[in-house]
């Protein structure tokens, strides 16, 4: 017919068009995800909340999966799949806009310091005040008005529901169309596309880390703590404004894209002719693929979804590689949220550095071993068989290496009243009291202030009221404390002891073990991530193909709901049980976390990652039977 090879030859091109809008829908997704991941101790100070309600916070992304990912994995195979991954895309970015709005009316971030308060006066102000410090009610009442934090949950539900066409509607779509020696290695150049963005997140994430929160706002003279303090509200807000734009871009391809492509017979040819193309329905060579009837019956559609249903879930396989990932995603999902945090508290890095050296170290680690996988996959044209085996072999390597961290550990900081004795001697101690001593009794010392200064001795103070100081020279940052008698108890010399702004730096010993930390850290990534690809495959090859869709559709929504809400909380909540010394709102209430126990922390940290990771190996070794 006239025209018809044009359309032809629209239809060849839009294949590859498709495979790179999907890549740049995934890195667009996987930069507003692991920017979201970046921001998880900014977010925590800001609002000044603990862990465990940063994780709701966090899992609110697969609540909104979970309200619509079954629909759509069902629902959306059989209408028209690119445009509904742009609509998906355009909400992800109206969702990624939500979460930044609190900035813009939530007023400035306060600091409550000593030093704030010497800088508004003329005469410098004794850090030994004779009187308790009252707090400000009229600050109370504006801030408790209403808990911010609720726009961030609601913009990261959005965000979730926007996400939720992508994956299902996408690689289905590319094993729809594509040869099935191909399908591996284009699932694997997808995902590893989608690294990029985690990697292009947490660098974003580094950079706003590093500006002020009110940056443009405040005279950054006024601000007298460092980055890496840890009150320090680095530029949140930002980075979503910039994901949400890209997320907004990357909805355009999909809209001029049809809804099914045609696929050469002879997979050798890649010439664009009438004679050599056509639409495969029923080939033998192509049994795994499956194309949408038209015109598409709601009716039917809805009346044979719980049928269709029943018959997925009563596949062995399916079922039993579905367990395995839900217990791999609660691992990988805890460790990931929560990794840079880790890295900050336990080896004293800032929020900065911890997310660059996320971005520029773990995730292209994550990223190669992705895409090795898919390489050897297509390499030697393993099975479901041989896709069990390699991820089974994978992911007991990668335990294995793992079980070295505990070993990695470093001392706890040494805090006076909290890790040592104001005499120098180590030991823990959780109670408020133990911050009072014969040496700060003579001032009337918040003991819920968190303002901690560095004294001469290397130990650090929780305020230069606590750290019995009774004078201060110079200005801002440059702030010294003199004549504080706290010093004097675990010093040997006398004289004029002084302390200065912020905490002691971390030991040597730590700073000597962070290296070794990071190359296991990038090992055993890429050794995990070795078996994505192939279990992903795995996935596709082992149910019928018309429940392709619906099979990715309740994979992603079991994962979500059983392994991306609960994860994040009940990490959070673990790393909440170790916190030795917590910050106060204004109104009174628990904050955010200062200081943690570092020890206790690594210990339950991994031990309740390995434990997954055990449970994950058990289970992998029984898809490996059932796959025989």
């Amino acid at each position: 017919k006239p025209g018809s090879g044009c359309q032809l030859h629209y239809s060849c091109c839009s294949g590859p068009v498709f495979l790179a809008a999907l890549s740049f829908a995934y890195f667009a997704k996987a930069l507003s995800g692991s920017y979201m991941k970046s921001t998880i101790t900014q977010l925590e100070r800001r609002f000044d909340i603990p862990s465990y309600l940063i994780g709701i916070i966090d899992g609110s992304f697969e609540i909104g999966n979970l309200l619509v990912i079954a629909f759509v994995s069902y629902f959306g195979a059989k209408l028209h799949r690119p445009k509904i991954i742009a609509i998906g895309c355009i909400l992800m970015s109206f969702g990624t806009f939500l979460i930044a709005m609190p900035h813009f009316i939530i007023g400035r971030y306060k600091i409550e310091t000593s030093v704030r308060a010497s800088m508004n006066s003329t005469n410098s102000l004794s850090p030994c005040p004779a009187s308790s410090p009252e707090s400000n009610r009229a600050g109370c009442e504006r801030e408790s008005s209403i808990s911010m934090w609720i726009y961030v949950f609601l913009g990261n539900v959005l965000r979730g529901i926007g996400e939720t066409p992508v994956q299902p509607l996408g690689i289905s779509y590319i094993d729809d169309y594509t040869q099935s020696e191909n399908t591996a290695l284009y699932i694997g150049c997808v995902q590893t596309i989608s690294i990029i963005g985690p990697v292009f997140g947490y660098l974003l994430g580094s950079l706003c880390a590093k500006i002020y929160v009110d940056i443009g706002y405040v005279d950054m003279e006024t601000v007298t703590i460092t980055p890496a303090d840890a009150r320090w509200v680095g530029a949140w807000w930002l980075g979503y404004l910039i994901t949400g734009a890209i997320s907004l871009m990357s909805a355009v391809p999909f809209w001029f894209l049809p809804k099914s492509l045609p696929m050469p017979v002879d997979k050798h040819d890649t010439s664009c002719i009438p004679e050599q193309t056509r639409f495969i329905k029923d080939s033998p060579t192509m049994e795994h693929k499956f194309r949408p009837e038209e015109p598409a019956n709601l009716h039917q559609m809805a009346k044979d979804f719980v049928p269709t249903l029943k018959n997925l879930l009563g596949n062995p396989v399916y079922i039993l590689y579905l367990c395995v990932t839900i217990i791999q995603f609660n691992s990988l999902i805890g460790m990931v949220t929560y990794k840079p945090k880790y890295i900050e508290q336990h080896y004293g890095q800032s929020a900065s550095k911890a997310n660059f050296l996320m971005g520029m170290i773990n995730i292209p680690a994550v990223a190669l071993g992705m895409f090795s996988g898919g390489v050897v996959m297509k390499k030697y044209k393993l099975g479901v068989m041989g896709a069990a085996k390699f991820a089974f072999g994978t992911s007991l390597l990668g335990y294995f290496l793992s079980l070295f961290f505990l070993a990695m550990g470093c001392e706890n900081s040494k805090v006076a009243g909290i890790t040592v004795s104001y005499t120098g001697v180590e030991g823990l101690s959780y109670q408020e009291r133990s911050l009072l001593s014969d040496c700060n009794s003579g001032c009337l010392c918040s003991k819920k202030e968190w303002d901690p200064v560095c004294g001469e001795n290397g130990i650090t103070y929780v305020s230069p009221c606590l750290a019995g100081c009774t004078s201060s020279s110079g200005s801002g940052r440059n702030t010294v404390f003199d004549n504080c008698r706290c010093v004097a108890l675990a010093d040997t010399h006398t004289g004029n002891l002084t302390a200065t702004l912020g905490q002691c730096p971390t030991r040597d010993s730590c700073d000597n073990i962070f290296p070794y930390f990071l190359a296991l850290s990038v090992l055993s990534s890429f050794i995990i991530s070795l078996g994505g690809t192939p279990g992903f495959v795995l996935l596709i090859r082992c149910i019928k193909p018309e429940l392709k869709s619906l099979a990715l559709g309740i994979h992603t929504l079991a994962t979500r709901t059983l392994a991306g809400i609960p994860a994040p909380i009940y990490f959070g909540a673990i790393i909440d049980t170790t916190c030795l010394k917590w910050g106060y709102k204004m109104c009174g209430g628990r904050g955010a976390c200062r200081i943690y126990n570092t020890t206790a922390y690594r210990i339950a940290w991994w031990c309740t990652w390995g434990i997954f990771v055990l449970s994950w190996y058990v289970l992998d070794a029984f898809v490996w039977v059932f796959s025989r």
